[in-house]
C-alpha cells in the first residue's frame, strides 16, 4: 500500500479528495464523524499524506523544526516534550535537528529550512557574536523563530530562557556559605548567551562576599567528556579548588567522576553544585545539588510564542525576554562538612 495517494483513499471512502484532505490539514471545516473515519481508514491501509509535497502547492507545511545543540542532557528532551505537546495541539508535526554545538552546522540545517519545508523554528542557539545571516535568511522567507535556553541578541524576536544569572549567584553564594573560598567556575564556550550569563551571577556573588575573580578558577572546556575530564584534572590538580560551580549538566558528571578518580571526597574536599535536570541526583553518590531549570514550561512557553507569531507575525524592535525561575536544590554534594 505505499503507493497509495490521497486521491485512491478518497475513493475508498466515496468521498472528496479535497475531504480526506481537510482531515489530515486538521482543519474545523469538516465532519468530526468523517474525519474519525478518514484517520481510521488512513490507520488501517497505512497511509501517511506527504506534508512536504502539499506544502509546495499550498501554503503551509504543518511542521515545525526543533534545533538543539545536543541530546545528550535532560534539559533538551524535557523541552521537546514541552514543544511537542503544543505542536501537536495544534496538528503540526516536529523536525529535530542537531547541531553538535557548531555554529557551521546551525547555518547549513537553518538555510535548508528556508525552502518551506517548515512553518517556523524554535532554537536554542549553538554559537555566538553577530552578524547571524543565516537567521536573517529565514526572516527575510517570513518564517518566524523563537530562542529558548540559548540565543543571539542581534535577532528581534522573542526568547524564553530561566533566570540564569539570579540562579548562579544563589549556587555559588551557597558553597560560600558553606565555607569554599576557592570555587571553580566550569562552561562550555564561555561566550555563548548561557556561558555568559551564568558566569556573571558567578562573579557577582564572589564580589558580594569579598573573594577575588580568579581566572585561574573558570575553565572553559569542550562538549567530549574525555576531553573535560582531562581539563578537570588539570585544574583540579593546579588550581585546587575547594568548591566547583557546573554551568551544564555534563561537566557536574565529570566533575564527580574526576574527583573519585583523584582520591577526592565530595563534599568533604571539594563541594559541587551544577545546572541539572536530572531526575536521579538524589540517587548518585553523594547525592547533587543542582539548579534544576523549568525545562519542560520552558518549551511550553516557546512553542506558545512561535504559533503567536505565526498567526500574527511580530515586528519588535528588540528581542523581548521571557524569563522562567529555575528551583535549587541542595543535596549532599555541597553541604557544609
Amino acid at each position: 500500500m505505499s503507493q497509495l495517494t490521497i486521491i485512491d483513499l478518497a475513493a475508498k471512502l466515496g468521498l472528496s479528495k479535497s475531504t480526506v484532505s481537510r482531515a489530515f490539514r486538521n482543519s474545523s471545516d469538516i465532519n468530526p464523524e468523517t474525519k474519525a473515519r478518514i484517520l481510521a481508514m488512513a490507520e488501517e491501509l497505512g497511509f501517511s499524506p506527504n506534508t512536504h509535497a502539499s506544502n509546495l502547492r499550498g501554503s503551509k507545511s504543518q511542521t515545525i523544526a526543533i534545533i538543539i545543540p545536543e541530546f545528550g542532557n535532560k534539559f533538551f528532551s524535557l523541552a521537546i516534550k514541552g514543544i511537542e505537546l503544543v505542536t501537536r495541539s495544534k496538528g503540526y508535526h516536529t523536525l529535530i535537528y542537531v547541531t553538535d554545538h557548531q555554529v557551521q552546522n546551525e547555518a547549513t540545517i537553518v538555510r535548508s529550512l528556508s525552502n518551506g519545508r517548515v512553518d517556523g523554528v524554535i532554537m536554542s542557539a549553538s554559537g555566538e557574536g553577530h552578524e547571524h545571516n543565516h537567521i536573517k535568511q529565514l526572516r527575510s522567507k517570513n518564517i518566524p523563530i523563537v530562542f529558548f535556553d540559548r540565543n543571539y541578541d542581534d535577532i528581534n524576536t522573542v526568547y524564553v530562557t530561566g533566570n540564569d544569572e539570579e540562579a548562579s549567584f544563589k549556587a555559588t553564594e551557597h558553597l560560600i556559605e558553606n565555607g569554599c573560598k576557592r570555587i571553580a567556575y566550569l562552561v562550555i564556550n564561555k561566550n555563548i548567551s548561557i556561558g555568559k550569563v551564568r558566569m556573571d551571577g558567578y562573579a557577582k556573588a564572589l564580589a558580594k562576599h569579598g573573594l577575588p575573580f580568579d581566572d585561574h578558577l573558570v575553565l572553559d572546556t569542550v562538549n567530549e567528556a574525555e576531553e573535560n575530564c582531562k581539563d578537570i584534572r588539570q585544574l583540579l590538580r593546579e588550581s585546587r579548588p575547594d568548591g566547583v560551580v557546573a554551568s551544564v549538566e555534563r561537566l557536574a558528571i565529570s566533575t564527580m567522576r574526576v574527583a573519585r578518580e583523584e582520591g577526592l571526597k565530595i563534599p568533604d574536599d571539594i563541594k559541587l553544585i551544577g545546572f541539572s535536570c536530572l531526575d536521579i541526583t538524589d540517587l548518585v553518590q553523594p547525592s547533587l545539588s543542582v539548579v534544576k531549570q523549568p525545562a519542560f514550561e520552558m518549551g511550553k512557553i516557546a512553542a506558545t510564542y512561535l504559533f503567536e507569531s505565526l498567526a500574527k507575525p511580530l515586528n519588535l524592535k528588540e528581542q523581548e525576554t521571557t524569563i522562567l525561575e529555575s528551583t535549587l536544590i541542595y543535596q549532599d554534594s555541597s553541604k557544609k562538612s
